[in-house]
């Protein structure tokens, strides 16, 4: 903890860079979601809830950074196993909301586990390559161990019938596979499966609606009033923000609400519409400057569970961003995907920040053995 000499040394080396990024970040996030979710009657629920998931995610933030993230290491696997239990919990417990089951209750509150299983599933994958180094890996049979921890959380997901964080959990972990130096004729194995398996989803795995949204990115005019219209309001949004934007309370798509899921999914279109491109590159250079802060995070660590671990942070956060983004632009298949740090939504906010309290703590103990 922090009372302990090494601990009050760490502090030395806190990266305050890394945080004033997420601290703007976050701060453009609650303007932006006060213009999305803005009526007659003023600043919406949306906003306060959003704030009280800030501060309960602030706190996750404090823990996973004063915490020596190498203490983590031995509770790796039960604090996974309990993830996994209480992602499952939903099942029995949970209740059904758009089409899955993979939310908890607790009064006016929800709680979504899957995203908190994210960072068991790092911490997990971290030590099992901290203890089987990456590049000693040349054949599939080693990836059986970290795989079945991966199946066994996709599993869950799937049984949930939430196959967007079931896809985003497989690339989250497939963040590890270039570590490694598997020959060129298993990839081209691990290809094969890959396309097998995704003939076999699109078949047997796939509702009807989200084959819909798959062929409506394939061909966006196909069905434009009614499963291509969230992606078409999006791009007349982006289109029309411009270069500088129609000015803040100012979008048409957002205010009157043409826009559907604007306050989640789709919040980066109430971005571009209100402040243009040059709004959201502003944005995008401050996520791209977080990841590669990341990035250089885990080249920095002295020992390969922090480096590993710094890793799984990135990808967390990087995967959601990347397929947010695409797909607010018709680029991906809508897959219900929040953006981290700017989204509504409690259980992501709390998962991002916690993750980044993480990735703080592997960055100020990087000079301590």
């Amino acid at each position: 903890m922090i009372a302990g000499g090494g601990d009050r040394r760490a502090l030395q080396y806190f990266d305050w860079g890394l945080l004033a990024i997420v601290l703007v970040l976050m701060g453009m996030g609650i303007v932006n979601l006060i213009s999305a979710t803005y009526s007659d009657t003023g600043i919406s629920d949306y906003v306060h809830k959003q704030m009280l998931s800030i501060s309960l995610g602030g706190l996750g933030f404090l823990i996973a950074l004063v915490i020596d993230y190498r203490k983590l290491e031995a509770l790796a696997y039960p604090l996974f196993a309990a993830t996994v239990v209480l992602t499952a919990s939903t099942l029995v417990f949970g209740r059904m909301h758009q089409g899955n089951q993979s939310w908890l209750n607790f009064g006016s509150l929800s709680l979504q586990p899957s995203e908190f299983a994210k960072i068991g599933l790092i911490l997990a994958l971290s030590r099992y390559f901290h203890r089987n180094s990456p590049s000693e890996i040349r054949y599939l049979r080693n990836l059986i161990p970290p795989g079945l921890l991966v199946a066994s959380l996709v599993a869950v997901i799937v049984l949930q019938r939430d196959k967007g964080v079931a896809l985003l959990t497989l690339l989250i972990s497939s963040t590890y596979l270039p570590l490694m130096r598997i020959r060129p004729r298993s990839w081209f194995v691990m290809g094969l499966a890959a396309i097998a398996a995704l003939a076999l989803l699109w078949f047997y795995g796939l509702d009807a609606y989200q084959h819909r949204r798959i062929m409506d990115f394939i061909d966006p005019g196909r069905d434009p009033l009614a499963s291509g219209y969230q992606v078409n309001q999006s791009r007349i949004a982006v289109g029309s923000g411009g270069i500088w934007g129609k000015g803040y309370l100012e979008g048409t798509q957002s205010q009157l609400k043409f826009l559907p899921t604007q306050h989640t999914d789709f919040i980066f279109s109430v971005l571009a519409e209100e402040w243009g491109f040059v709004g959201c590159g502003v944005v995008l250079v401050l996520y791209v400057s977080m990841l590669l802060w990341g990035l250089q995070i885990a080249l920095k660590s002295k020992e390969r569970f922090g480096s590993l671990l710094a890793i799984g942070v990135v990808a967390i956060l990087f995967w959601p961003a990347a397929i947010n983004i695409a797909m607010v632009l018709g680029m991906a298949p809508v897959i219900g995907v929040a953006l981290p740090l700017f989204s509504y939504g409690g259980s992501a906010m709390i998962t991002s920040l916690v993750a980044l309290g993480l990735l703080l703590n592997v960055s100020m103990r990087r000079y301590m053995f």
